[in-house]
């Protein structure tokens, strides 16, 4: 869908000519969406045009949510602000308030920069009618890096944009393949703002409005279902290739004329969306990193763009310069220390004892078993596109003939190799702070712990802490890992035994077949029935160390309070390995109580899973499985909070239990899955729902 021509729009709200807050004058509507209207604005002081976006359908909010509703909306504004100042390649946001029409109507509304050019779509329209041959690799590479930069810096923070396409990709400049052009990255976040807000979803859904869904032509498999998981960063990898494809080929990428074809084209295994099944060979090495980012499962997938994009550049064969980009991306990219971040009350689901949350249950260990029409016909007959997003409506198009204020900015350097798990195998390790097997974790404060009314006191009270960057591993360190270990003897050989303080016969006849160290067939899962001395022993035998209590919190939560790793959504069989239906049938079974958070639910695996089957329950940050599948050991022992700040903090001196974090596959109290909740036991107990992974300094 192009950004229409302003000379084509009325105006929608009836506000030309209207000055909003004192200082913007309306100046004509420039695109309308499903719930939102785009108008030109001049700033009255600095005469210099802006775009203005009011969330029109938001107008039926009743009265007395609107305060809560506005401050939300602020809250919000002020992430995307921070996000797009950290680069140039998103739209800069400048202002957020509320404006009450000449007719009475209240919505919110959001300032934007203004900005002269075209949409991506737009320009590959131009460039076909022209009989330019397709783009190349070198200038698809030069266009979309800007793009992939601007990506990883919101997926470093947890947030996807989950709808990439060429109509959300704005070019400047003249002649896009000379290379005098920036880029910008159109309507980042604002489906995430309504529909990760409580109030504003239950205002949409007055309305009728559609605030989930999203462009079928360059949708990935878990967004046409989500029996293929969540969406997260790794839904902006797959529709960012898909783009790559169609400016490579001439053709978009997914094959089909409707959704249902659609939705086939994005998950079938047997045909994937790669250049050379459009009829374009670019060598083994581009074809091998493309289909990697087209992977059906998102597990499957790079992790984020930034490591796509630097598996990419590698096979194309213009990885040479990494380590210039990756000290400009690091300039550009870098979380501010300053950011500061309230914490978000957590109340846990009852008021009941707090029972001991790793030997309350346990579980058997059986898993669950060519070229589409005009786009503009279809769309408007599917009428599926992302309700939130009038894609390029706030940009003048050239064509319209208005150039004021017309300055375009430097385009974002092209993002350097992430830290992420599965980094390309070519990927120069001199770009990387981080191992592939790690992530890197920004140096940043948050309020670690809660003051949530009926939160155990040992979460209390919600203290700043400031951490210096680190390292942590992407997933939980697992049996084949560790066997690797204590095969050269430098780890302690271990037995499946299970071992705590109170265990019953019953318990252990119960609870040792889940130890997974001798079992052939879980040597992808994490490795369980270990003692908090012998993790500790992994770690540093593998230069590593157990991260601190602190180090753990903020690699799983970051700095913005949310209630659990992934946001504030209430956890389901997609987000987490949890106790399940197939727990309860084995408890009824085996005569062992349990509390099941997913009664009804299966999530495929009775105990624990192999590592990274749950990428909808990633931190923000990226490590995966950091609440469920088992809990893992940090390095501090117990010991109470103070209110006091402190930096980089490591506990108690002494004590007689260290702290477990993150709870596990027997994990059925929704509080254990807040990142604030905090467990302890005896550093030598043995349990099949406890676990580890390392981290390490930079």
């Amino acid at each position: 869908m192009t950004a229409p021509s302003s000379q084509s729009l009325v105006d929608p709200l009836g506000i030309a000519g209207q000055i909003v807050a004192e200082k913007y004058r309306i100046e004509r509507a420039v695109g309308q969406g499903g719930f939102a209207v785009v108008y030109r604005a001049e700033h009255v002081i600095w005469k210099q045009p802006v775009a203005i976006k009011f969330f029109s359908e938001l107008s039926s909010v009743p009265v007395d949510q609107r305060d809560a509703m506005q401050s939300a909306f602020i809250e919000e504004g002020r992430l995307l602000t921070q996000l797009s100042s950290q680069t140039a390649a998103i739209v800069q946001a400048r202002d957020v308030g509320t404006y009450t029409t000449p007719d009475g109507r209240w919505m919110p509304y959001m300032v934007l920069e203004w900005l002269e050019g075209r949409s991506l779509e737009e320009l590959i329209v131009a460039e076909s009618r022209a009989g330019r041959p397709h783009f190349t690799l070198g200038e698809v590479l030069r266009l979309l890096g800007p793009v992939a930069a601007a990506l990883d810096v919101a997926h470093g923070r947890g947030i996807a944009h989950r709808d990439v396409k060429p109509p959300n990709i704005f070019v400047l400049g003249d002649d896009p393949r000379q290379g005098s052009v920036a880029v910008k990255i159109l309507d980042f976040g604002v489906a995430k703002l309504i529909t990760d807000n409580t109030q504003m979803k239950a205002a949409m859904a007055k309305t009728g409005a559609s605030i989930t869904s999203f462009t079928p032509q360059y949708g990935a498999p878990e967004q046409f279902s989500r029996t293929y998981g969540a969406t997260g960063p790794w839904t902006d990898v797959f529709a960012l290739a898909l783009v790559v494809v169609e400016m490579l080929s001439g053709r978009p990428a997914l094959d089909g004329d409707d959704v249902v074809q659609l939705a086939f084209s994005a998950g079938n295994p047997e045909r994937r969306p790669t250049p050379r099944l459009l009829g374009v060979d670019l060598g083994e090495a581009v074809e091998r990193v493309l289909a990697k980012a087209l992977r059906v499962q998102p597990a499957e997938r790079h992790a984020r763009a930034g490591e796509f994009w630097a598996a990419f550049e590698v096979a194309a064969g213009t990885g040479s310069s990494r380590a210039t980009a990756a000290e400009a991306l690091n300039a550009t990219m870098a979380m501010p220390e300053s950011l500061r971040a309230a914490i978000t009350p957590v109340r846990p689901a009852g008021t009941e004892a707090m029972r001991d949350p790793v030997t309350v249950d346990a579980a058997t260990l059986t898993p669950r078993a060519a070229q589409t029409k005009s786009r503009g016909a279809w769309f408007a007959a599917l009428g599926v596109l992302t309700a939130a997003l009038a894609a390029g409506a706030f940009f003048a198009l050239r064509a319209a003939g208005d150039s004021r204020g017309a300055a375009p900015p430097s385009s974002a350097p092209t993002p350097a190799p992430s830290a992420a798990v599965a980094a390309s195998d070519d990927a120069p390790a001199a770009a990387r702070k981080c191992p592939e097997d790690m992530f890197e974790i920004p140096a940043g404060q948050f309020y670690m712990g809660t003051d949530a009314a009926q939160a155990p006191d040992n979460q209390k009270p919600a203290h700043n802490v400031q951490l210096d960057g680190f390292c942590m591993d992407a997933t939980e360190v697992t049996v084949a890992a560790y066997l690797k270990c204590s095969g050269v003897g430098a780890c302690r050989r271990l037995a499946p035994e299970v071992s705590y303080v109170g265990m019953k016969p019953s318990e252990e006849k119960a609870f040792k077949p889940l130890c997974n160290v001798d079992v052939a067939d879980r040597s992808d899962h994490p490795m369980n029935c270990v003692s908090w001395r012998d993790a500790e022993t992994y770690c540093r035998k593998s230069d590593k160390r157990l991260p601190t209590e602190a180090e753990w919190e903020y690699a799983t939560r970051g700095p913005d309070g949310r209630v659990y790793p992934w946001g504030d959504e209430k956890p389901t069989v997609q987000h987490l390995n949890a106790c399940d239906a197939e727990c309860l049938k084995w408890s009824k079974r085996a005569d062992v109580g349990v509390l099941v958070l997913f009664e009804s639910a299966s999530d495929g695996y009775a105990a624990t899973s192999p590592v990274g089957k749950f990428p909808g329950g990633s931190s923000r940050f990226g490590p995966k499985d950091v609440v469920g599948n088992v809990w893992e050991w940090v390095q501090d022992f117990e010991g109470k909070y103070t209110a006091d700040e402190s930096k980089n903090p490591s506990g108690p001196s002494s004590g007689e239990r260290r702290v477990l974090r993150g709870g596990a596959w027997n994990g059925a109290r929704e509080e254990w899955l807040h990142p604030s909740f905090r467990f302890a036991a005896e550093p030598e107990r043995r349990h099949p729902a406890i676990g580890f992974r390392c981290a390490r300094g930079i």
